[in-house]
């Protein structure tokens, strides 16, 4: 009798621990993929206008992150010509730059959508969970 009393109460200490250890596997993956600094161009007018910036991109998953290193190249490029195409008034506030941001989001997902659309063994909503996109520096001049 006195071995069961113990064993059950050591099998209600080891409960909440395999439990705890069921929920890990549920967390969110985060990556970052930080971009090499930009400069480029903008606005609209005969005067010069340059902007500096860093960039990372969060990912929701592994299959993004590695899709982001893969494609770094072409989605430099979109986002390079993203900023080029800005005017002065779009690079000079901050909730201009949010907005920004948000499009440079999507061009991304749009980027990864394009590259890993028709290849066998890929998920495609896997590949293209990319969560946010910081600046990390945003100089305008």
């Amino acid at each position: 009798m006195f071995f069961k009393v113990v064993l059950v109460f050591l099998l209600s200490l080891w409960i909440p621990f395999a439990i705890a250890a069921g929920d890990e596997s549920e967390e969110e993956y985060v990556g970052y993929v930080e971009l090499k600094s930009f400069v480029a161009n903008y606005g609209e007018t005969s005067e010069l206008h340059f902007v500096k910036c860093e960039i990372t991109i969060q990912a929701g998953s592994s299959a993004t992150e590695v899709a982001i290193v893969e494609h770094l190249a072409g989605i430099r490029n979109d986002i390079l010509f993203l900023l080029m195409a800005q005017s002065e008034e779009s690079m000079n506030s901050v909730s201009a730059q949010k907005i920004l941001a948000k499009k440079a989001i999507l061009l991304v997902k749009q980027r990864l959508a394009d590259e890993v659309e028709g290849i066998e063994g890929v998920d495609a909503e896997d590949a293209i969970k990319v969560t946010d996109l910081f600046f990390v520096s945003f100089v305008a001049q």
